[in-house]
């Protein structure tokens, strides 16, 4: 045998040797009454970091449902703010203005020397021609959305429903704009697309608002597509539009 694979050997058995007797002292450990105490402290703290460790893991798992909470709360808000910028621009012309009433001074405020200034109202301007009010659907509440079949709704959205509504209404402003305008200031598109509309009205329709499909694709960028079809039927569960039907076309009428 060569005097390295002794070496080797013996070194081998040397540190075998050397575990037992380590091995052999911690068990003696556990036994002294000294050094048991402080063992039984180290296992005290091992159970507090233990409890700390799933304090902190339910604390994480707390504040990740708090974070997509307010990721939620944050995307309501936001088409909150988008419904409440369209109701700012399209503020029906039929409402009374806001007057801002001018507050009355009391008699000990004035200046018995200043004298009273008297405003003129001003000349009253002729009346402009009255705006005929344009009839739009108004959007489905949570409670209307809340009353739909599942099976009818989908994966569809309130808001998403109530972002087509916004597209129809446009649709149904800007065809009756045309219709409400002095045929001698029309172009010859206008007056190609008033033809179309005086055609496609019927004795159903008389009096009513509605639109067709080439409204839709004129007027807006939706999609006539099917899921356009399916938030159809789920208007007209919300009684938010009616079908005529005649002549090859679907009328929607608004109700």
């Amino acid at each position: 045998m060569a005097s390295s694979d002794l070496e080797q050997l013996c070194s081998h058995i040397n540190e075998k040797i050397g575990n037992i007797k380590k091995t052999l002292s911690l068990r003696n450990c556990g036994q002294e009454p000294t050094l048991k105490t402080i063992l039984n402290k180290i296992g005290d703290e091992i159970i507090v970091v233990n409890e700390l460790l799933n304090k902190l893991e339910s604390e994480i798992e707390y504040q990740e449902q708090t974070s997509n909470s307010l990721k939620e709360l944050c995307e309501s808000l936001e088409e909150d703010y988008k419904d409440v910028e369209h109701l700012k621009e399209n503020i029906p012309p039929h409402l009374p203005p806001v007057t801002v009433t001018q507050n009355f001074v009391s008699g000990s405020d004035l200046d018995p020397e200043e004298p009273v200034k008297v405003e003129e109202p001003a000349p009253t301007k002729k009346p402009l021609k009255e705006q005929r009010n344009i009839k739009e659907m108004p959007f489905i509440t949570s409670d209307d959305f809340s009353g739909v079949p599942a099976y009818m709704k989908s994966r569809l959205t309130y808001c998403q429903i109530n972002d087509v509504i916004k597209e129809i209404n446009k649709a149904v402003v800007s065809k009756y704009k045309i219709l409400h305008q002095p045929k001698k200031s029309m172009n010859s598109v206008a007056r190609n697309l008033y033809h179309r509309f005086i055609d496609e009205e019927t004795k159903e329709t008389k009096g009513h608002y509605f639109i067709v499909e080439a409204d839709i694709k004129e007027f807006t960028t939706l999609k006539v597509d099917k899921r356009f079809h399916v938030i159809l039927n789920i208007l007209r569960h919300c009684r938010r539009l009616s079908e005529v039907r005649g002549g090859g076309l679907t009328r929607y009428v608004i109700t």
